[in-house]
């Protein structure tokens, strides 16, 4: 008998600010075990720009593509919103291996995440290697060059490129891990039951997506040291939005 796909609610516009808000205050109420998370993404920034110093442009295609593996990576954040709903203790250690109860659902879906990071890797690899074929400019001369008005036609194919994919990750997760953590679903599901959120909820998805950029882009501004507070707000976020779309 095929699994019945779980109801979608319909949401105001602004429901994703009150997501946010919600978000902030898991973060202040396990502020230590959240902050470990986002100490996490911080280092793998830190080590992605130590490892591809002499290569930005590597360094440019991985700390975007970020964004494509986070819904994945924020699974303990997930788990620590969930323990706060249920009035347990916000402890990190029950929540560093989450994933297991579902582990074969969520470890497909990480698999995916982390195909599309790499062709989206690649793409953009290739992408800035065309727009620059003499010479890969320094970082300082990488993003004066990437800004400059000379370069339009280069900004708006990579955004595109890039605009495709997060907007294909962003349609398939943003209810599907935390919905794998908390009904035990399997991917398929997960993924469907994503789309149908955005599909019904189009204006508010899209704030969403706007909130989302503007946050952890913040935190990359800041040389990954910002992550440490933007993805834990995030990931409780998400949780919250889950919660509200998924009847």
């Amino acid at each position: 008998m095929p699994t019945r796909l779980p109801d979608v609610r319909k949401i105001g516009l602004g429901a994703p600010l009150g997501w946010l808000a919600s978000g902030w205050r898991d973060f202040r109420a396990s502020w230590r075990a959240s902050a470990f998370y986002g100490l996490v993404f911080a280092l793998m920034g830190w080590l992605v720009a130590l490892v591809f110093r002499h290569a930005y442009e590597y360094v440019w295609g991985l700390t975007t593509g970020f964004l494509l593996v986070g819904p994945f990576l924020a699974i303990g954040i997930y788990e620590l919103s969930r323990r706060r709903e249920r009035g347990e203790p916000p402890w990190l250690a029950p929540t560093l291996d989450a994933w297991r109860p579902n582990v074969g659902a969520i470890g497909i879906f990480a698999l995916v995440l982390g195909v599309l990071l790499l062709v989206w890797s690649r793409a953009s690899l290739v992408v800035i290697a065309v727009s620059f074929p003499d010479e890969m400019p320094s970082l300082e001369r990488f993003l004066a060059n990437v800004l400059a008005a000379d370069n339009l036609q280069f900004l708006l194919g990579y955004f595109a490129i890039g605009g495709f994919f997060a907007a294909l990750v962003f349609a398939i997760s943003v209810v599907s891990v935390p919905m794998m953590l908390d009904r035990d679903t399997d991917g398929v599901v997960a993924a469907l039951t994503s789309l149908r959120a955005c599909r019904e909820n189009v204006g508010p998805m899209l704030v969403w997506a706007a909130l989302i950029a503007l946050v952890v882009g913040a935190g990359f501004a800041l040389w990954f040291l910002g992550l440490v507070v933007a993805v834990p707000v995030i990931g409780h976020a998400t949780w919250h939005a889950y919660k509200a779309l998924v009847a």
